[in-house]
């Protein structure tokens, strides 16, 4: 008489999905958030925008890596080298150069690595040169306005778009 095989359980083995690695790049004068111009970029400092993220970045099972550079050449060279180490998506607040860096807006056409404008103030409610933006056209999309919330919504609106 033949025996009957056990049917083994036809469960798939779970694999914890890999989480995404988001750059969150900062330009000049930025490190003086909470002591520089609080009445239009709020007293939030950098450091608690950076706290936020990453703690709603870990809830979505995800990476945020804040920097931060006063000089333009650094801020080409990680935006060149965000795919390269892993990043899937970059939120950039360029500050002054938004509205006068053509490097800027080559390293990010030049990359496949989406990236979300930011900023802490409405360029648009202020001075006549701040309304040209030289990056926007580069990035899928803009949140501004909201102080140091625009990190937060820009990150959640990055994550949505990438599916995470």
């Amino acid at each position: 008489m033949a025996r009957k095989k056990k049917k083994r359980s036809q469960k798939k083995p779970t694999r914890k999905r890999r989480g995404l690695r988001i750059l969150v790049l900062n330009g000049p004068n930025l490190d003086r958030l909470g002591k520089r111009e609080p009445e239009i970029y709020g007293r939030h400092t950098l450091a608690d925008i950076e706290t936020e993220l990453q703690a709603m970045a870990r809830e979505r099972g995800h990476d945020v890596t804040l920097l931060q550079s006063n000089h333009e050449g650094d801020l080409i060279g990680w935006i060149g080298a965000a795919e390269d180490e892993g990043y899937s998506g970059i939120l950039l607040n360029a500050a002054s150069l938004t509205h006068t860096s053509i490097g800027l807006y080559d390293a990010l056409k030049g990359t496949k690595v989406l990236a979300v404008e930011v900023h802490l103030s409405n360029p648009h409610a202020r001075e006549s040169f701040r309304h040209v933006s030289t990056i926007s056209s580069a990035c899928v999309g803009t949140i501004a306005g909201f102080r140091a919330r625009s990190y937060t919504l820009a990150l959640d609106a990055l994550l949505d778009h990438l599916g995470g």
